[in-house]
C-alpha cells in the first residue's frame, strides 16, 4: 500500500524558511518521480515542484524558483521541499504526491503553511 505522510508545515513570518517532509512507503522511492503540490485559500491546486529521483532532475514553478528546493532522502525514503524567503501568497496546504505534474496517482494528506506576520 502506497503511503505519503507529509509534515513540517506552520506558520512563520514573511522572510522565514520552513522544510517539509513527505515520508513515503509502499513504492520503489528511489526510482520514482514525486511532487509537491499546493492548494491556496479558495483556490485551486498549483503544482510547485516535481523530482525524478533515479537521475536526481528538479523542475520548479517560476513562483517558487530560486526561493525553495526540493530534494530526496532515499535511505529514509523521504521527500523534501526547503523553503526560503517565504511570502504571504505562498499560504496554502501543501501535498506531496507520486509522480510527475500533472500525473500524479498518490497523495499525501497535506500539510498548512501560512506566512504572515
Amino acid at each position: 500500500e502506497v503511503q505519503l505522510v507529509e509534515s513540517g508545515g506552520g506558520l512563520v513570518q514573511p522572510g522565514g524558511s520552513l522544510r517539509l517532509s513527505c515520508a513515503a512507503s509502499g513504492f520503489n522511492f528511489s526510482n520514482s518521480v514525486m511532487s509537491w503540490v499546493r492548494q491556496a485559500p479558495g483556490k485551486g491546486t498549483e503544482w510547485v515542484s516535481s523530482i525524478y529521483n533515479y537521475i536526481s532532475n528538479s523542475y520548479y514553478s517560476d513562483s517558487v524558483k530560486g526561493r525553495f528546493t526540493i530534494s530526496t532522502d532515499n535511505a529514509k525514503n523521504t521527500l523534501y521541499l526547503q523553503m526560503n524567503s517565504l511570502k504571504s501568497e505562498d499560504t496554502a496546504v501543501y501535498y506531496c504526491a507520486k509522480g510527475a505534474r500533472n500525473e500524479y496517482d498518490y497523495w499525501g494528506q497535506g500539510t498548512q503553511v501560512t506566512v504572515s506576520s
